[in-house]
């Protein structure tokens, strides 16, 4: 039986391995996707994004901080049925505020190196997700972990 620790683990390996994650907002009652690139901190409780102020979710996000980001190791492989692992953050999204961004910033350009001329464009922001709860989701199985506690 696997244990928080082995989720943990599991969950910090599939986000230092992936580059792209799937933002979810909300407008208005309907839900708007976005692909992104994302780092974490925090023990897991923090995800990390760059986006413009002058997109659809910025603006959702300014109007309802709720979030989720889904991050999967799916390889479009038929074997992707069994051994995939989809694992979705739940928490709350705002724009980092003078006092953190250099550190934030930091590492998410420790991640990423070649998006420094975004992460410091004016006209971006760099967002942080404080993370609540995370579903680590298998073909037949669904585990939740409570980062609250």
């Amino acid at each position: 039986m696997e244990t928080k620790g082995d989720f943990i683990n599991l969950t910090k390996e599939l986000f230092n391995s992936q580059k792209l994650a799937v933002l979810s907002t909300q407008y208005g009652g309907q839900p708007y996707s976005n692909l992104m690139a994302f780092a974490h901190a925090n023990e897991l409780r923090l995800l990390i994004f760059v986006t413009n102020r002058d997109t659809h979710k910025y603006r959702n996000i300014s109007a309802e901080n709720k979030v989720s980001v889904l991050v999967d190791s799916r390889k479009h492989e038929l074997t992707d049925f069994e051994d995939a692992i989809a694992i979705t953050a739940f928490g709350t999204a705002k724009e980092v505020t003078s006092d953190e961004w250099k550190t934030l910033a930091a590492l998410y350009l420790e991640k990423y190196p070649y998006l420094e001329d975004f992460v410091n464009k004016p006209s971006n922001a760099l967002i942080k997700v404080d993370i609540t709860d995370l579903f680590i989701a298998r073909f037949d199985s669904v585990h939740i972990l409570h980062l609250e506690d």
